[in-house]
C-alpha cells in the first residue's frame, strides 16, 4: 500500500476510535512479541481516551511474555464468556494477522459480529473480511503501525506501559533490530520509546533470558536434530511431539529457533518443522533477495520476503519434510 493511502488509512482509524466507545482487540493464534505488545499498547491508549476495551485471544499468552500482563488483562476465549463482549462491540481490531482462520475459536463469532472490524497488520494478501484495514508491508511490525495510530491521537501520552509492549513489539518482530527492514525511521521510533520509559535491557532480559530448563533440554534436541542440503545452503530442524513431551515443552517454546539454521556459514535458507497433534508447523527465513514466502504459498502458508510460515493439518511429519526440502531447490538455487 502506498505511503500516502497508508497514512489516509491511520487517519481514518483514529477517527473511527474517536467515534466508538466499546472495543475488542485480539490476535493470531499462538501470539508472539509483535500480537501481544500491540494489542497491550492499544487496548492502555483507548483506555486512557475513556473507551471500554477488552483483549480476548484465542491462546494463552506464552510464559516468555506473561510479564507485560501483571494485571492479567489477556482473557483466554471462553465462548460462553466471552462471546457477547465480541458480539456487543463497537469495534474489533484485529493485530498481526488479516486471515480469520488464525483467530480459531473467535473466528465464527467476529464473523457474526455487527461490529466495525478493523484489521492493523504488516503482512501482504488480507482476506476481504474486515470493514477497514491498515497494512503496511514495508513496516517492521505491527506494532510499528500502532505506535504511528497512538502518535497521532492528540489526547494520549505514549507512557513507560505503553512504550515497554511497543519496544518489545517491534524488538521481537525485527530480530532484535537485526532483519532487513529495520530502518532509519524504526531507530527514530524506538528512540523516542526509550525516551518515554522503555528499558531495552531489561526488555531482552524478560524476553530472550528466561528459559525454562526443558526448553533449553529442547533446544538441544533441536540441535541434534540438524540437517543440511544443497551443499550446506540450506540447513532444517525438526521437533516432534515425542521431543515435546520428553522436555515439557510445546510448540509455542520454539520461538526464535529459526535463528540456528540460519546461522551457519553458507546457509541462504533455514527451515523449522514442528510436529503438531493434527499435523506440521512450518517456519521459513532465507537471506538477500530469496522469495522464501513463496515457498510458504506452496504450501498453503504466506508471509514476507525473508520470513514466513506454514500450518497444514492431517500431514505426516515424515512424509511433509522430504517434499518441502525438494520444493526448496529452486529458491536455493535462485541465490548467486
Amino acid at each position: 500500500m502506498p505511503a500516502s493511502n497508508i497514512q489516509s488509512s491511520i487517519r481514518q482509524v483514529q477517527a473511527l476510535i474517536e467515534q466508538h466507545n466499546v472495543f475488542v482487540l485480539t490476535t493470531h493464534v499462538n501470539p508472539d512479541g509483535d500480537g501481544i505488545g500491540s494489542e497491550l499498547a492499544l487496548a492502555r491508549a483507548l483506555r486512557h481516551m475513556g473507551k471500554r476495551t477488552t483483549i480476548i485471544n484465542h491462546s494463552v499468552t506464552p510464559e516468555n511474555y506473561q510479564w507485560m500482563d501483571p494485571e492479567h488483562e489477556i482473557l483466554r476465549f471462553i465462548p460462553e464468556t466471552h462471546r457477547d463482549h465480541i458480539l456487543n462491540a463497537d469495534a474489533i481490531f484485529v493485530l498481526d494477522t488479516n486471515q480469520p482462520d488464525r483467530l480459531r475459536s473467535l473466528e465464527p463469532f467476529v464473523r457474526q459480529s455487527k461490529a466495525l472490524k478493523i484489521v492493523i497488520d504488516h503482512h501482504l494478501e488480507p482476506n476481504p473480511f474486515a470493514t477497514h484495514y491498515v497494512i503496511d508491508d514495508d513496516a517492521t511490525s505491527t506494532g510499528e503501525i500502532i505506535y504511528k495510530i497512538i502518535r497521532g491521537i492528540q489526547t494520549v501520552m505514549i507512557d513507560r506501559e505503553i512504550a515497554t509492549a511497543l519496544y518489545t513489539a517491534i524488538m521481537t518482530d525485527t530480530g532484535s533490530f537485526r532483519y532487513p527492514r529495520t530502518d532509519p525511521e524504526v531507530h527514530r521510533i524506538v528512540a523516542h520509546l526509550l525516551e518515554c520509559g522503555a528499558d531495552p535491557t531489561q526488555t531482552f532480559v524478560d524476553v530472550y533470558e528466561q528459559w525454562t530448563p526443558g526448553r533449553m533440554r529442547l533446544l538441544g534436541e533441536v540441535l541434534d536434530s540438524m540437517k543440511t542440503a544443497y551443499d550446506g545452503r540450506l540447513a532444517y530442524v525438526v521437533c516432534t511431539q515425542k521431543m515435546f513431551s520428553e522436555t515439557g515443552t510445546t510448540e509455542v517454546e520454539t520461538d526464535n529457533f529459526t535463528t540456528y539454521p540460519m546461522s551457519i556459514s553458507g546457509v541462504v535458507i533455514g527451515i523449522l518443522f514442528n510436529e503438531l497433534q493434527n499435523g506440521v508447523k512450518i517456519s521459513f527465513r532465507s537471506k538477500g533477495t530469496i522469495p522464501i514466502n513463496q515457498l510458504a504459498k506452496e504450501f498453503g502458508g504466506n508471509g514476507h520476503l525473508n520470513a514466513a510460515g506454514a500450518r497444514l493439518f492431517d500431514v505426516a511429519l515424515d512424509m511433509i519434510v522430504p517434499k518441502v526440502i525438494e520444493r526448496a531447490a529452486k529458491y536455493v538455487n535462485s541465490h548467486s
